[in-house]
């Protein structure tokens, strides 16, 4: 993992192409990632206890929407609620990480330590900071790599989609210093 050194922001330009998307079609994508991965790695949520049915908002400050991930081994789910909306409208939640998607996504892939992001200030913490740490020790055990996860989803297309992915990620990620595949061991 690496020390934190001027995190990147999301693209203006490409924040304004997210912002009309619909939700319904991410959110669908997304639960079906989270309900594969709960069922292919069930440590991953036995580790976080009682936490597993906390209410976590992943809040990536540079993206017109907000995770709400509840990360139940039976049941997880993710919803995403646009940033315009108010606290009301995203209902009641246990913790809270919000920082630029490049520090988020580093955290997940492994090339930035949270503790460094969190001292940093590139990242916040809000609410139940005892969640926080479980679901982040979790995530660090299970060395995820969010587009192997998603190229299972593809069935044996998602072998061609995950090496091609790969390469178009990895450079993109050279070349703009965001973590978007985990680095090969």
């Amino acid at each position: 993992m690496s020390e934190v050194q001027g995190i990147p922001l999301f693209p203006e330009p490409l924040r304004f192409l997210l912002r009309p998307l619909p939700l319904f079609p991410l959110r669908l994508a997304l639960n079906r990632v989270v309900a594969r991965f709960a069922a292919e790695r069930p440590a991953i949520f036995r580790r976080l206890g009682s936490h597993a049915e906390k209410v976590y908002l992943i809040d990536a400050v540079d993206l017109p929407f907000i995770f709400r991930l509840r990360p139940s081994a039976e049941r997880p789910s993710i919803d995403l609620c646009r940033r315009a909306v108010s606290g009301a409208r995203l209902g009641p939640w246990d913790a809270r990480i919000a920082g630029p998607l490049a520090a988020l996504l580093g955290m997940i892939h492994g090339s930035f330590d949270g503790d460094a992001l969190f001292f940093s200030r590139d990242i916040v913490v809000e609410g139940d900071t005892e969640a926080v740490l479980a679901l982040r020790n979790a995530l660090d055990d299970a060395e995820i790599d969010l587009l192997s996860e998603a190229a299972r989803l593809l069935g044996p297309a998602g072998g061609v989609v995950e090496r091609v992915g790969r390469g178009v990620l990895s450079e993109a990620g050279r070349l703009t210093g965001v973590s978007l595949v985990r680095a090969e061991s």
